[in-house]
């Protein structure tokens, strides 16, 4: 059994963690969480509802009201 290479099944996910793990055993980089998240975001089908543009509008002008952006 020592010889078999095991694979995890299509769709494993990993942690932050363990992708930092990997890509700094492989590459030598280091860099934060935030950048997985931004790149993964790129790639992720949301299956989160999306904010429509008029209430996206009014959620704006909420935070820049509060100074928030």
């Amino acid at each position: 059994m020592d010889d078999l290479e095991v694979t995890p099944p299509a769709g494993a996910k990993a942690t932050y963690g363990e992708i930092k793990a990997y890509v700094k055993e492989h590459t030598g980089l280091a860099f934060s969480s935030l950048y997985i998240a931004q790149e993964k975001q790129e790639y992720e089908v949301s299956s989160q509802p999306q904010c429509p543009p008029k209430k996206e509008a009014e959620i704006r002008e909420t935070l820049e009201h509060f100074k928030m952006v």
